[in-house]
């Protein structure tokens, strides 16, 4: 069973999937393209943070940080090596989505990393599949060579 419950980016208890995501974003690509937010980072203002549960067991987490355009940005969505390729990267990025659509966010925008790095060719896979398209710099960022930025369009569910 699979629980997503809204959380403290800067618990103990979460400490290892932040310091995962953190660290696989630092070695996925040039540290002047990294933008990854850390623990203190996730809990500040206008930022709202998910853990992943299965089975009583962190296995992922995922956060919204509310941009002043009605977009929100998705933030560290990131599954521990241990659970990967179950598709729990998938349902965080649903769970996301719909809460986002829940609070009236017209879009839901994010930047990953460029097709030349291979370190983000599932989670770009991933975003297609989920509907988003590729799209220019998004509120707070400049183009960049190692920067991908997509855009998920938020209609209300009839």
């Amino acid at each position: 069973m699979i629980d997503i419950c809204e959380a403290d980016p800067t618990s103990d208890a979460l400490r290892p999937v932040v310091e995962a995501h953190f660290a696989h974003s630092e070695t996925a690509g040039p540290a002047e393209s990294n933008h990854t937010m850390d623990a203190k980072a996730l809990a500040g203002p206008g930022i709202r943070f998910w853990a992943m549960y299965e089975a009583d067991q962190l296995v992922g987490c995922g956060a919204l940080k509310a941009l002043p355009d009605g977009t929100a940005e998705v933030k560290s969505v990131h599954i521990l090596a241990q659970a990967r390729g179950r598709g729990l990267a998938r349902k965080m990025m649903i769970h996301l989505a719909d809460l986002a659509r829940t609070d009236g966010i017209s879009a839901l925008v994010l930047e990953t990393g460029a097709t030349h790095l291979p370190e983000y060719d599932a989670a770009r896979k991933l975003y297609e599949a989920l509907g988003y398209s590729y799209c220019g710099p998004i509120y707070g960022y400049e183009a960049d060579p190692n920067s991908a930025f997509m855009r998920l369009g938020l209609e209300p569910r009839p």
